[in-house]
Formats: structure tokens, sequence, C-alpha cells
């Protein structure tokens, strides 16, 4: 039925909230332009394949236009077109001819089609000067209006994990489910397939917050899907307010789907992370298509050129980068922010390519707009921000440098730990690591939790793939094993790939432990892949951005078969939640505490005395022990802390060590918590002076007995 709306019954409406805003009569559009000379707002049916009604957004408000439209209400398609002048050589890319996205529309219908009409220029000319009339609106996604009422039963209840005892894990919503034998099959993959058998797993392994791949509505590229392939990672994003359809078992009510999954996890007591993607768009540099920003007003959204705004600055690698130096822009992303914590109730973000987001017109800046922008925030204050420190640009390596309150993806913890393990890093390199990176981090007040520690992520191997593959193996990619990192610091422990040697499947199970150790047993927050707590693979690709398959979907046959390495992870979280030592809200140091008469932590040489500057040294150092001190003061107050003492030891070397237990003041005993090589065995006790064999590649924790 067709929707008759008449020029009479349209009101200037409200230049805020920014989008459309139902009120239960009609809805309120409102949507920036700085350039724009009118923007009309289009009407469609249930579908989205016809075009019902198009209305001149009738007032225009300090770069806002809007107005109000009876008798449109939730569950209605819409998109834009926007008039003025389309001078690409100035940057302006004005296209009427194109229906645009409402770069707030909190829901999006349909898929894009990779069609010419939804290039703004003439795509078959190659000449991004030319002018498209063809229109877009038959190959394009829509905005949809939304009900955002939501019964948030028992989130008064929902308290964030504390910085110090936050464990992430990282983890992509289709590719949980998708193969998941106990999620009913019409809810595979989705939203809803993350129930509460599901989550329970997830809470049994001892994590606090899951890190979700991006969700935001994304696109897929042209020219993943004319290989048969797709954007599995989504990092493509096309709307920063609304969650992708394609993961909704209920495409029609997306937003209340992704509610509902948030609020089952807070009910399991789990935080949920976003993955957020602000620094670039779908829509790629000047030969792109034209689908929201760019026909809005390309000019302010995007970073051009200086001198030849014709073309794009490209700090991401993608083709565009989003104008965090323009207000409105920068009032985009906080909305987006501040929306997904005040709506959608999530517990914090981890901004992909994060340096974009500090960029000025004369590079990164960590006194930028918009980190002062969030830092004064005083809902943002409350949620847990991440950054991915880096990006392909000019001075992009920026780890270390974000502001307080920030925590940071540290890819220094990364490389060490790898080469330490594979025997190509000594001690000496290790250490600051092991110790929240204070050389990086302590600084202006920060704590240990801003460096994020991870050996794995969704960008390279897993990390069953980590020690059974020296080299990338890409194939499935179609890109002539090209793509990809070729510096991966892994080690295959004797054969490439599957073996059936068993001294080469004990070495990798006792490495992958080793690693799965040091990441839950170092200071900082640490953060876990999905899936490398019971040996995931992908079978050599560590590029599987564009697999949407069982190279990336959990195999939850293997979840059953490899469960002593679950009960080891569980083990391990279950030793950091319980030993606060673990995870300090203090730097380590080595320093002396003059007042307390007590160091933090002592470093220890197998003979069982404290490492010289000589050994520190040795570039052949590859057997050390970590005694932290549970006498150290836990805050700044001068007072003993009552925490246990820890000796950690760590032997890469590839033979036997025979490490003598130190002293240490309160005790002359050590219970053994966690041996590497005997992850099953019971608790054993030795007296201090007590000679160890550690086994060549492995790691032990011991805790102090103290004497009453």
């Amino acid at each position: 039925m067709s929707l008759r709306v008449t020029p009479v019954r349209i009101k200037e409406g409200l230049p805020y909230p920014l989008g459309a805003t139902w009120d239960g009569k009609g809805t309120n559009f409102a949507v920036f332009s700085a350039n724009a000379r009118k923007i009309e707002v289009c009407l469609f049916d249930r579908d989205g394949s016809r075009e019902q009604a198009r209305i001149e957004l009738p007032e225009h408000t300090d770069q806002i236009f809007h107005g109000w439209v009876p008798e449109v209400g939730p569950g209605t398609w819409y998109g834009y077109r926007a008039h003025g002048p389309y001078e690409p050589e100035a940057g302006q890319r004005f296209n009427p001819h194109k229906l645009l996205l409402d770069p707030y529309a909190r829901a999006h219908a349909g898929r894009l089609e990779w069609n010419p009409a939804v290039f703004g220029y003439q795509m078959e000319s190659q000449d991004d000067l030319t002018f498209d009339e063809r229109d877009s609106a038959p190959f394009v996604p829509k905005s949809v209006v939304v009900d955002p009422n939501f019964d948030w039963k028992g989130e008064p209840a929902h308290k964030h994990a504390p910085w110090d005892d936050t464990i992430l894990y990282e983890m992509h919503v289709k590719g949980f489910t998708q193969r998941h034998p106990a999620v009913e099959e019409r809810l595979r993959g989705t939203y809803a397939g993350l129930g509460k058998q599901v989550i329970e797993y997830i809470r049994s392994l001892g994590v606090t917050s899951v890190e979700l791949l991006p969700i935001h509505t994304f696109v897929n590229d042209s020219h993943l899907m004319e290989r048969g392939l797709t954007n599995y990672w989504g990092y493509n994003t096309i709307g920063f307010f609304a969650p992708d359809p394609r993961y909704a078992a209920d495409v029609a009510n997306s937003l209340r789907e992704f509610k509902e999954m948030v609020a089952r996890l807070h009910d399991a007591g789990l935080e949920v992370i976003l993955d957020v993607v602000y620094n670039h768009t779908a829509e790629g540099n000047e030969r792109g298509p034209t689908l929201s920003f760019k026909g809005l007003d390309n000019a302010s959204y995007y970073r051009l050129l200086p001198d030849k705004p014709r073309y794009y600055i490209n700090d991401t690698g993608t083709g565009n980068t989003v104008n965090l130096s323009h207000p409105r822009v920068i009032q985009m992303v906080l909305d987006s922010l501040r929306y997904w914590v005040q709506e959608m109730h999530v517990d914090g973000f981890r901004f992909d390519l994060g340096t974009i987001l500090a960029r000025e017109p004369n590079g990164f800046d960590n006194r930028s707009g918009f980190l002062k922008a969030c830092s004064q925030d005083p809902l943002l204050q409350t949620v847990k921000l991440i950054a991915e420190p880096w990006d392909c640009g000019p001075g992009g390596y920026q780890v270390g440098a974000f502001p307080p309150g920030w925590s940071e993806w540290n890819d220094q913890y990364r490389d060490t730990t790898r080469d330490f393990w594979r025997g190509e890093a000594p001690a000496s390199v290790l250490a600051p690591r092991l110790c929240a990176s204070g050389d990086l981090y302590n600084h202006q007040g920060r704590r240990p939790w801003a460096s994020v520690n991870f050996i794995t992520a969704h960008d390279g191997f897993t990390l069953r793939d980590l020690v059974s593959y020296n080299d990338k193996h890409n194939e499935a990619n179609q890109e002539n094993n090209q793509d990809g990192s070729s510096n991966n610091r892994s080690w295959n422990c004797g054969a490439e790939g599957p073996t059936e040697d068993e001294g080469i499947n004990a070495l990798r199970g006792r490495q992958i432990r080793n690693f799965l150790g040091t990441l839950l047993l170092s200071q900082g927050t640490p953060m876990l892949l999905g899936g490398d707590e019971f040996g995931r693979t992908q079978q050599g690709n560590n590029n599987a951005y564009c697999q949407d398959n069982e190279i990336n979907w959990f195999d939850w046959n293997a979840v059953e078969r490899e469960q002593r390495l679950v009960r080891f992870v569980q083990r391990l979280t279950q030793l950091r939640h319980t030993h606060a030592i673990l995870r300090r809200r203090r730097f380590l140091t080595g320093s002396q505490d003059a007042e307390l008469e007590v160091k933090d932590v002592a470093w220890i040489n197998a003979n069982g005395a404290e490492m010289s500057e000589e050994s520190w040294k040795d570039p052949g150092t590859r057997c050390f022990g970590m005694l932290m001190d549970g006498r150290a003061r836990s805050t700044g107050i001068p007072q003993r802390g009552g925490d246990a003492t820890l000796l950690w030891v760590l032997n890469a070397h590839h033979d036997v060590v025979h490490f003598t237990l130190p002293e240490a003041a309160g005790g002359r005993h050590w219970s053994l918590l966690l041996d590497s090589n005997r992850p099953d065995a019971p608790s054993a006790r030795f007296e201090v002076g007590a000679v160890y064999e550690v086994t060549a590649r492995s790691f032990l924790l011991f805790e102090q007995e103290r004497e009453k």
C-alpha cells in the first residue's frame, strides 16, 4: 500500500537527536551535511523493493537537515538522497541518484548488490570524474526506523569486571556456534545462538569478558565475492549504530536479538566488549561505491589530500580514513559509543587501528580532539577502552603512547613471548613483558592492566598453528599465498603441519601449555583467542579474514577430544583469580622498598641465587625464576601485603635444567602448583635448596608455604 504524505502534515521537526527518532506518532529525521543544498528522505515498502515517498527535509539548522514525518514508525525502511555539487576535484561527490544509508541508523535491512549503479561515477569508465545517473536504490541496503524499548531484566545487578581481574576472550559471533551440535540449526551463527549452554562453556573457562569481532553492519568486498569468498572478520563497516543483521536469526528484530544476547552474557557474569572500526568505512577510495558518508558530505567525513582533495588519505590501508578532526565526525563516533553503552549495555570497546582516532592533520597526537573528548566523557570513563595502537600511516606505531584511562594491545609482549619459547630471546628480554611492560606503560599513573597481553589473535596463527607451522599456508585465500605476514615467529617443533610423530606432538602440546601459562600468569590483562583453549587450528592460514567456513568455525568435537587442555586453562584462570599477586594493581619493579624492606620481585638463576648483571647480559640465559613476594605493598599505603609468595620458573632451554629452589622470607618449603610438562600431576612439597629437574621447554609454578 502506498504511503501518502502531504506537505501540510510534515513538520519542521528538530535537529536533534540525529538519525530517525520515533515518538509514537511519527518519526523525526535529522542528518548532518555541511555542503549539501538539499536532502530528501525516501520511504520504502516493507521489503525495500519500492520507493513509496520522497520528502524534502524542510528545515536546515546548524548544518543539520531535519523534518518530522507523521505515521512513520518502527519497521519503516528509508534512505537519504543528497543534492549538492558533484566536483570530485574539490572533494565534493554529491549525487542524488544514489540512495544513502543514514549514518545514525539503528538498524539496516537488505544486502549490497555490486551493481554499477552503486557508484557515483560511471564505473565502467573507471573515471571518477564522470557522473552516473542510474538509481542505486534497488541495489543497496536500507536504514530502518526502530523501537528502542527493551526490558533489561536483571541488569541493575550487572557489574563490570575490575580491570585487575579481567581476562578477555576474543571470539566471532558466527564462528563460535556455527557447528555447535547443541544449538538449534536455525540459530547457529547468530546472536540468538549464544544461548545459556554455550555461554556456560565460556564462563567455565574462567574468563570475564568476551571481545566480539565486529558486529557493526559491514559490507562484503566485491573482489572477495567474485572469488566465492566473503569478508568474515567484518572490518569493513558501513553503519556505526546498527548490529549487523547477517548475525540475526530474526532479521526483522536484529536489534532486540542483540540486546537479548547481551543480557544473557551479563546474566552469566560476562562482560561484552565490541571490536569497533571507526578508522575507515566500506566506501573505499575515489573509485569506491557511494553508500552513505561519501554522498552526504565527502569532504567532512573523510581525510582528503590537502592539495588534491579528489584523493583520500589512506593511513588505514583500506582506501579512506575517517576524519576525526571534524567536530561533527567526532560527535558521530562519540554518539555511537555512548549509544552502545547506554542502549545496548556493552561494557567496552577495542578500537581497530586506534592510532587513526588520535590523528590530527599533523599526525598522531595523544591529546587529539577525540582522545580528549573520550577522557572527559563521564559515561565512557565507566567502560573499558582498548586501543590497537598502530596504523599504516607515518608514525603509526604508538604502543605505550595512549593517554591514561586507555589500555592497549601489546604486540611487544606477543613477539617477545613467541621468541623466548622458540629459543630466540633471552631472559632479559622477556622479564619486562612478564611485569606488564612497565618500560612502556609505567607513567602518568597508568596501571599494569594498560598492557593487554596476547600470544595470538584473530589476525595470525592460532596457538595450535603457532607450534605446528614455520610458514603460512594461505592458499585458500586465492592470493597465491602472498597475503598475511611472513614474520610469524613460529616454530613447528620438527615437522610442518599435522604429524603422527609422538615426540613432536608431545613437544607441541607442552609448548601450547607454555604459551597459555605465560599469558595467564603474567602481570597485565590477558587476552585469550577463542579456541586456543582446545587447540583450534586454521590449517596454517594466518590471515583467515575471508574464510566463512570450517577454517574459522569452531570444531566442537575437538573440544571433547582436548578436555585435558581445557582443564589446564581452567586451572590457570583459577590460579589467576585466586592469587592477587598475579594481577597486581602496581607495577613490579624489582626495587627495594626501603620502608618495608621488601623487594616485590626478584629474578633467580638456576643455582637459586639472584640473577647477576652478567647473567642478564648472557644471551644464552634460557632458564630463570621470577620470585614474587606476597609481602610487597599492594597499594601506595606503606604496609605489607598479605598475598601468597610465588615462584615461577621458565625454561626455554632444549634440555633439562637442574634448578635450585631459592630461599624466601616467610617459609622454608615450596608447594608445586603447576608443571607444564605434567599438567595433571598432584601438588608436591619441596624444601628450600631442593633441586628440581625442569623439563626442557617447560614452566613450573610454586607457592611458598608460610611458617606459622
